[in-house]
């Protein structure tokens, strides 16, 4: 039983390696051939390949230094400056400075802009007064025409009782003869014996002259002391800026820009600093500078503040530590009219004012505020603004003012 189990187990074995033969045989037929490369690249001297003996290193070729003649003078591209730098060329570049146009005169240059506004005052009064018949409606209408004109109600009944007894003696009127009429008691209301000069000269003593610019916010204020620094660097002095308007961002930064542009150094201080700090210190460096005028830009004070005020009045007691304020200007709003008057009555009772200057007169036909300003503070109109130039503004002259406002 033992011999025909082993003979059993023999048979299979014998069974399954004969299969795994045959299958085994198969596979190898269903294998594509193996593609064996025909050539045989070249070893490189320099790597040692496997099996190869131990060989000591051979020596790399070794390049020679060729001398190579290199051209007389050769450009190099300037090196970018790097963060933060300037470049040299721009770094030599300075701003322009500009020569502002002479001041003689530039009222007469500026009339056309101030004779268009100001048509309906003149022209009105030129029309009524040309009339056949100058019965008291007719009066009443010239009274009207002077009151709108904001020329205030004491000049205007001045005016009329005078153009009426001139009127009456001169008989027949021609146009020119009413033109002159007209001209000469304009300009008698406005006034000629006023001192209207800036006093902008340095002392004897080699002090500057010193400019206090008053005015409430939205005047023009700080556009008005850029112009006036370009107005005394036209008439030959030496100007330095005082940025006392520390309240108002963009004030110091705006006079600044306006003495760049004329060569005029501008003092300034911190944001928010002490106005009556920066203006003693202009001075001051004005004074080791020896500079002919200091110009000193104050906050726009509003009329109802009274701690404002008092602040405005602590400036000038300050700045007197050098020596006494030269001038006081006043800027006024020529369009604000009648409430232009409040306003200056308020400034007069703090700082003794000693001119006017009235912007944006060129905007409004409202030209009499220069006469009724002068009766409301006995100073004279010393300067005025017609425009948004930087040479627009002007010295007063009332002469050249009257002609602008009758026409030809």
């Amino acid at each position: 039983m033992e011999y025909v189990i082993l003979a059993v187990v023999i048979a299979v074995v014998a069974i399954g390696a004969v299969a795994g033969l045959v299958v085994s045989g198969r596979r190898r037929k269903e294998l594509p051939p193996v593609q064996r490369p025909t050539t045989i690249e070249p070893k490189t001297p320099s790597e040692p390949q496997v099996g190869d003996e131990a060989a000591p290193p051979r020596a790399a070729p070794v390049q020679t230094v060729q001398e190579v003649d290199l051209p007389e003078q050769v450009e190099q591209a300037p090196a970018a400056p790097e963060a933060g730098e300037v470049a040299p060329e721009q770094a030599a570049e300075a701003p322009a400075v500009e020569v502002p146009e002479p001041t003689a005169g530039r009222l007469i240059r500026l009339r056309s802009r101030l004779s268009r506004s100001q048509n309906s005052l003149g022209k009105g009064l030129l029309a009524l007064l040309s009339r056949d018949r100058l019965d008291e409606d007719t009066w009443e209408e010239i009274e009207e025409t002077l009151l709108t004109a904001d020329v205030g109600v004491t000049p205007t009944q001045e005016l009329v009782e005078r153009l009426r007894t001139r009127v009456k003696v001169l008989g027949t009127r021609t146009p020119a003869e009413l033109r002159g009429l007209l001209h000469e008691e304009l300009v008698a209301l406005i006034g000629t014996e006023a001192d209207r000069s800036l006093k902008t000269a340095k002392h004897e003593d080699g002090r500057p002259a010193v400019v206090l610019v008053v005015g409430v916010n939205g005047v023009g204020k700080t556009t008005t002391s850029g112009k006036l620094g370009r107005v005394l660097v036209a008439d030959g002095r030496t100007v330095v800026l005082g940025a006392a308007d520390t309240f108002r961002a963009a004030a110091a930064d705006q006079l600044q820009t306006w003495g760049e542009r004329v060569g005029a150094r501008t003092v300034r201080g911190p944001e928010g600093g002490d106005p009556a700090s920066v203006a003693f210190d202009a001075v001051k460096e004005a004074i080791a500078e020896g500079a002919d005028t200091v110009l000193i830009d104050t906050a726009g004070r509003l009329h109802t503040k009274t701690g404002l005020m008092d602040e405005l009045g602590k400036v000038k007691r300050v700045v007197e530590k050098h020596g006494p304020v030269d001038e006081v200007l006043l800027v006024l709003d020529a369009t604000t009219g009648q409430n232009g008057l409040v306003q200056a009555r308020v400034f007069a009772e703090v700082v003794d004012i000693t001119g006017i200057v009235l912007t944006k007169l060129d905007g409004t036909a409202k030209g009499g505020i220069v006469v009724a300003v002068q009766r409301e503070l006995g100073v004279p109109v010393k300067l005025i603004g017609l425009g948004e130039g930087a040479d627009d503004l002007a010295p007063f002259e009332p002469g050249a003012f009257v002609d602008a406002l009758i026409g030809d």
